[in-house]
């Protein structure tokens, strides 16, 4: 990378540090207060939607000492260790909403029995452990220069969830098109089947757009040790704005959205 390039990639990603902290970090503590005030469906409901809030505001702390790095060195090793939440936590998070979002429509039996508060505790407590496991693995691998094994680790999560997602969403669109007597009276249940599929389709749209320009990239870099700076950009930029895909369709859903209410 020439000195030019460098120093334009430092400064893109400096913009992008300083775009969470003023963007990204006030959408999601707005709707963790939503959330935890009961302004919406409550804590029980939206828990996964909480946790995944926690972990983007998680990314905005890395951002602040990413910016705090350029001053202090010393504290690259916690940028470094909280990489494992961009990696793990947020897909990790998206895929148990779907997930939820599939049970709910196709499995709706085996949904009410999972729906109390403390099986999604449950699941978010292993994913919360995995999360943490995966920051140990990703700050070894990037202060060791793994770069290779650092890539191959984000492709493995990155296709293992949008395969689940993928599954939810075709599930969720195939309960949709079937039909049956008295199809017509139950428009309250297929309005909820078409929001979940609409949130499904968001969630995997936004995974391809955020993951496959950076797999790109982190492939192109560990074959070829040079940095395909457009491509990183534009990675840099579909991530950033993958934050606030979930607060956004959380705002929507529960009218907090003034210019876009729903009905």
């Amino acid at each position: 990378m020439t000195t030019s390039n460098a120093d334009s990639f430092l400064n893109f990603h400096t913009a992008g540090w300083i775009f969470s902290l003023i963007v990204v970090l006030p959408e999601n503590s707005y709707v963790i207060w939503l959330i935890v005030t009961g302004a919406g469906n409550g804590v029980a409901s939206e828990f996964f939607s909480l946790n995944l809030s926690i972990c983007e505001i998680l990314l905005c702390l890395q951002s602040f000492l990413s910016l705090v790095a350029r001053a202090f060195r010393g504290v690259w090793f916690f940028v470094g260790f909280l990489t494992g939440i961009p990696i793990t936590g947020r897909p990790l998070f998206q895929c148990l909403i779907c997930v939820e979002r599939y049970l709910a429509v196709v499995q709706p039996v085996t949904f009410l029995k999972y729906k109390p508060l403390r099986y999604r505790v449950i699941c978010s407590t292993a994913a919360w452990i995995m999360i943490l496991v995966s920051c140990v693995f990703a700050s070894f691998t990037v202060f060791k220069f793994q770069m290779y094994l650092f890539v191959c680790y984000c492709l493995s999560q990155a296709l293992l969830t949008f395969c689940i997602m993928l599954f939810c969403c075709l599930a969720v669109l195939r309960a949709l098109k079937q039909s049956g007597p008295g199809e017509k009276r139950r428009e309250e249940e297929n309005n909820m089947k078409r929001r979940a599929f609409k949130i499904i389709v968001m969630i995997i749209m936004a995974m391809l757009l955020i993951y496959a320009s950076y797999l790109f990239t982190g492939l192109s870099y560990a074959l070829t040790d040079e940095l395909i700076l457009t491509l990183w950009c534009i990675g840099q930029i579909c991530f950033l704005l993958g934050g606030l895909v979930q607060p956004l369709l959380y705002l929507h859903r529960n009218g907090n959205l003034s210019l876009c209410k729903t009905p």
